[in-house]
């Protein structure tokens, strides 16, 4: 019974971390960067919307690679391109920005893994 519940707080641990590497990433958006201040002044409602859906599916994806980041956010971005109230020079800059973010997302998604690794580690 003990090692049926230490599984499920390795499990919540994993699932937690996963989270905070995607939080992380969102993070990262708009005050990781000398540019964060300018975007958080600059940024509307709807790019907040379009950037919390991307983490969201970030989420649920299984394995988190460059590739499937970028699916991501074209799916996503997608939506935005066909509505009349957005200006869509803003859509493909926002696209741009972030997909240019990968490699310090993948940054946190790497240490994540590792933890995940060891954490699969000692509980076999």
């Amino acid at each position: 019974m003990a090692a049926k519940k230490e599984n499920n707080n390795v499990v919540a641990t994993a699932v937690g971390l996963g989270a905070l590497a995607a939080l992380s990433a969102g993070a990262y958006f708009l005050y990781g960067t000398k540019e964060g201040a300018k975007k958080r002044v600059k940024i509307k409602g709807w790019m907040l919307k379009a950037k919390g859906e991307v983490l969201e599916k970030m989420e649920a994806l299984k394995d988190v690679n460059e590739e499937a980041y970028n699916k991501v956010v074209s799916t996503v971005m997608n939506k935005y391109e066909g509505l009349k109230n957005i200006d869509q020079s803003e859509v493909a800059s926002l696209v741009t920005d972030l997909k240019k973010h990968w490699k310090n997302i993948k940054k946190h998604v790497d240490e994540a893994t590792k933890v995940k690794k060891v954490v699969k580690k000692i509980t076999k």
